[in-house]
């Protein structure tokens, strides 16, 4: 039996799909309050179990059986005032996680941890796995809890656990909707005039799945891949999805001066009516760093792996998105 943890996550379910799509049975985790994506309603093979990571006995239960686990849950948030509940998801999750496999005798777990966890390149190129990540007082705590959470599979993997780990740079695809990297077409849908001079690696939500999956029936043990399909400035991003939208491509970039003041913008209309909003001042600060990414290691390990064209994944988000507005607008009428 396989136990994905996370199932109902973006992520999650997309790997989930996959593996039935093998014929594989799946005991999928999911917490009381999860919604259960429309990709995976009614599909055979799948045993939902409802238990939260942090309920070390609940999550016991869920392991009974289990040979092989995909742990993909995590708290993903840049707002400062979800840190310590996002350091103890992540952190204290896995290592229950990591805990019950090494119980259980569990045959092999693929952990999904993030890019967000390396350091920054000591070469001037894009960063590798290599790069090992030092803390200096910058790092947003999303970086932290997922570095705090991959060492948590490294002392599993100490202790004689099978385990390998993936490292994915941003991941989208037309399953995310407006939410989690949604937003970023989102904002561009919605008449996005101005870009940072920042950029990112992007890679698409099938590709992480497939690759784990591969990961998975291998022999490899006590790796980490970085799982990146291209690199793209913020500039790049935004104007290919202004394109397919059919939009006028953002040709202002915007300075550090305007985004400090639209973060500080969102933090007054925070606090004044309790609602949180997507620009933090984490979130103005990556949109300024020029990050890049390699998966050199992955391509030497399965030189058959490609990945799909960020393009193609851009078109295919485009119209998700306006589809899913067209059929919206027309249940309202």
């Amino acid at each position: 039996m396989i136990l994905v943890t996370g199932a109902t996550g973006f992520l999650g379910s997309e790997l989930v799909k996959q593996l039935l799509d093998r014929g594989m049975p799946v005991r999928a985790l999911k917490r009381l309050n999860s919604v259960i994506p429309n990709i995976l309603e009614d599909l055979p093979n799948i045993e939902w179990f409802t238990a939260d990571v942090l309920d070390y006995f609940a999550l016991e239960r869920a392991f009974e059986g289990v040979t092989h686990v995909y742990h993909c849950s995590a708290m993903i948030s840049f707002d400062s005032a979800d840190k310590a509940t996002m350091l103890r998801v992540n952190k204290e999750g896995t290592a229950h996680v990591v805990d019950l496999c090494l119980l259980y005798q569990v045959e092999k777990l693929v952990h999904v941890s993030s890019v967000a966890s390396l350091g920054d390149s000591k070469a001037g190129g894009p960063v590798t796995e290599k790069d090992q990540w030092e803390f200096n007082g910058t790092q947003q705590g999303y970086s932290i809890s997922k570095y705090e959470s991959e060492m948590e599979v490294w002392r599993g993997i100490a202790e004689g656990l099978n385990a390998v780990i993936v490292n994915p740079s941003v991941i989208i695809g037309k399953n995310a909707g407006n939410k989690g990297s949604g937003k970023l077409f989102e904002l561009v849908r919605q008449g996005l005039r101005y870009y940072t001079p920042g950029s990112i690696g992007v890679v698409d939500v099938e590709d992480v799945a497939r690759v784990m999956i591969r990961l998975m029936e291998s022999d490899i043990t006590a790796e980490r891949f970085i799982v990146n399909g291209e690199n793209m400035s913020y500039q790049q991003l935004f104007s290919e999805t202004a394109r397919q939208f059919e939009l006028p491509v953002p040709k202002t970039e915007l300075s550090k001066g305007y985004m400090f003041l639209g973060w500080l913008g969102a933090k007054i209309a925070s606090v004044l009516t309790g609602k949180k909003y997507s620009l933090t001042r984490d979130t103005a600060k990556s949109a300024f760093k020029k990050s890049a990414y390699s998966s050199a290691k992955l391509a030497k390990f399965f030189p058959e792996i490609s990945f799909k064209p960020i393009s193609r994944s851009i078109k295919e988000i485009t119209e998700h998105l306006r589809d899913s507005y067209t059929r919206d607008r027309l249940q309202k009428e």
